[in-house]
């Protein structure tokens, strides 16, 4: 079901590792927290599984790839359209600034100063740095979108912003019955 949306070895560095054995990689670290070095062997090379998020978080796959997973829930009907919205705020570590400057588009906001931290998304607190993640789930507690801003940015700000970024696309017929979600039989259009 994944594996079209999921890119392919561009040959320069020999063959990538297993897709499955790498994405169950992911979601045990992502699942327990550990650090990537203390990840188990079964999965592969810590490094590996590293490079590979880091690679499709830059490229947009765990993007497609939620957008194809929400598509085949709606089309099921899986998707209860009850909106939660919920800002957390998480502590950086006091070390976390420090990134490479990098250029920063002209439109800063205002009181924000043009570096590197607007794109680290930190801001500054009482208690050090901090960073807020600004999520909407369905009505089962399933993720539809989030923005990641700086600690200190009100939560009511960042209401519309989250429900824009509410994409659900819907799937085509042809899908839906590869998808199995569809179990009438096909007609054919003459004209």
């Amino acid at each position: 079901m994944l594996e079209p949306l999921l890119p392919t070895s561009t040959g320069c560095c020999g063959r990538w590792r297993d897709h499955r054995q790498v994405i169950n990689g992911i979601i045990h670290r992502l699942g327990t927290g550990c650090q990537w070095r203390q990840l188990p062997a079964r999965y592969g090379p810590w490094q590996t599984i590293h490079k590979r998020h880091m690679l499709w978080s830059a490229d947009g796959t765990w993007e497609r790839l939620l957008q194809h997973v929400q598509a085949v829930a709606d089309a099921g009907g899986g998707i209860d359209w009850d909106i939660n919205i919920d800002p957390t705020s998480i502590r950086a570590h006091q070390h976390a600034a420090g990134a490479p400057a990098m250029p920063v588009c002209a439109s800063s906001e205002k009181g924000h100063p043009q570096t590197g931290m607007l794109h680290e998304a930190l801001g500054r607190s009482r208690g050090g740095f901090t960073t807020k993640i600004h999520l909407s789930a369905d009505g089962k507690c399933r993720p539809l979108s989030l923005i990641i801003t700086s600690g200190q940015r009100a939560d009511c700000t960042q209401f519309e912003a989250v429900m824009d970024k509410i994409r659900v696309p819907r799937l085509d017929l042809d899908e839906l019955f590869r998808c199995g979600l569809f179990s009438g039989r096909r007609r054919s259009v003459s004209g």
